[in-house]
């Protein structure tokens, strides 16, 4: 016997002794907890980093958690330390945008480790992201064409996968929430050093997640009956789709600072070109807290401009039935824009997105999209999808029972596999990904 195996026993390139992982911040609830003990499982060690209260909550491994007291100043030579003491080969964190975060990307670049980067589906409702390096603006799919993916696939074919059954995210999304900021308002005096990574204090992130948790029952009536006077208005409508002015994809990969400066770029524009007897319709994020009175800006900013009776708020809504009678669809870099490709819509992002590519989002100047939006290469789209099927998309969920269930064994495997899910393509597209950036920052400014 040779380390606990047996000699004719052959080493799975799942096997997780030698590994040493450190886990940062998570998504809310117990998908980080429940994803250590996976790999634990496998034969790896496993410590978790938490910043406060809130984090120890979702870590009942006592053993395995290090609380980060200090101020955010000493993080970096802190983690240095740590990486040092334990040996640490691998840093799993969700999202790369939040300043710890970012620091541990760059230390991991820096020191040859391997960064797992968790984050909400490219595809979703129903799949979870995990890259290798950086997600979103930072994502090796930033830098990699159509033609590479297609190459990178072969010759394989077959049906795309249908998407799973709803795994009821919202409730279990914003529940989670509220029970993460709790200890962090209440019983985070362990934790002298924490400055929150948004813009709101621990106790206004609280009772937003409370009062939305509260509200679902009232919200969703105001959704369906905004919702459903627009689907029954028998005019032709261009959709914007809003964002989280606080989401580190807006803040971070793109221009903009506040869902007003979105709805002021999108009503000039549309006064300028659209059609005098199209609509425009201004969708909220389904989670917005109503911080901004973005309804009233549209009304104001519709009147000024002429569009009165042409511009239309939702709080939020289904999204599906939207797009099915939409022309267009415009939005910052979401997610969500990737259902109206699906669909074969004409989508215009104005920022960086990982579906921003010539064949499939249009670079015209906004006002002239509006006029006359240029669809996308639905053969394109196909293919892109499925590469992403193929590599960085997990059918599942963070927040919902189902969803983790599906979702983590196939996640604890993807990481312990040596080969990146994007192959040689995440190699050969690191510098490409720079001057992707370069460009997309410099078609973005057409928007105007």
């Amino acid at each position: 016997m040779k380390d606990g195996r047996h000699p004719w026993q052959a080493v799975s390139r799942f096997a997780g002794a030698g590994r040493r992982f450190l886990f940062l911040q998570g998504p809310h609830g117990p998908f980080f907890a429940q994803l250590g003990r996976l790999l634990r499982r496998s034969g790896a060690e496993v410590r978790r980093v938490g910043f406060n209260a809130g984090d120890a909550l979702f870590w009942p491994d006592r053993a395995g958690y290090i609380g980060f007291r200090d101020p955010p100043e000493a993080w970096p030579a802190r983690l240095d330390a740590l990486i040092a003491e334990h040996g640490i080969t691998d840093i799993a964190l969700y999202g790369d945008a939040r300043p710890v975060h970012a620091a541990a990307a760059a230390t991991a670049r820096r020191l040859g480790l391997t960064l797992h980067v968790f984050e909400e589906g490219y595809l979703r409702p129903y799949w979870v992201t995990y890259e290798r390096g950086g997600a979103n603006g930072n994502s090796p799919l930033m830098g990699m064409g159509i033609d590479a993916m297609r190459a990178a696939l072969g010759a394989a074919g077959g049906a795309l996968p249908a998407a799973p059954a709803r795994w009821g995210d919202l409730r279990a999304h914003v529940l989670y929430g509220a029970l993460y900021h709790f200890p962090v308002l209440a019983l985070n005096a362990g934790y002298p050093g924490f400055r929150p990574h948004r813009d709101l204090t621990v106790g206004q992130e609280f009772r937003a997640y409370f009062r939305r948790l509260v509200a679902l029952p009232a919200h969703a009536t105001r959704r369906h009956v905004a919702t459903r006077r627009v689907l029954r208005g028998g005019f032709a409508y261009h959709l914007v789709l809003l964002q989280l002015a606080h989401d580190s994809s807006v803040r971070n990969h793109s221009r903009f600072s506040a869902m007003e400066q979105v709805i002021d770029i999108c009503l000039a524009a549309f006064a300028r070109g659209a059609p005098t007897h199209h609509h425009i319709v201004v969708k909220a994020h389904p989670l917005d807290d109503g911080r901004a009175d973005l309804r009233r800006h549209l009304r104001q900013g519709a009147a000024m401009r002429g569009l009165a009776g042409r511009a239309h708020f939702l709080p939020g809504g289904k999204l599906g039935p939207l797009l099915d009678v939409a022309r267009s669809v415009v939005t910052v870099n979401s997610t969500a824009a990737q259902q109206a490709l699906w669909r074969g819509l004409p989508v215009r992002a104005l920022g960086q997105a990982v579906y921003g590519k010539r064949e499939l989002v249009s670079d015209q100047p906004l006002a002239d999209f509006f006029a006359d939006p240029r669809p996308p290469d639905l053969a394109a789209y196909a293919d892109y999808r499925r590469f992403l099927l193929a590599t960085s998309q997990i059918s599942g969920s963070y927040y919902s029972a189902a969803g983790r269930r599906r979702a983590l064994p196939v996640l604890a495997d993807r990481m312990l596999d040596p080969e990146n899910p994007y192959g040689d393509l995440a190699v050969c597209c690191n510098s490409a990904t720079q001057l992707s950036r370069v460009v997309d920052a410099s078609v973005s400014l057409l928007a105007t």
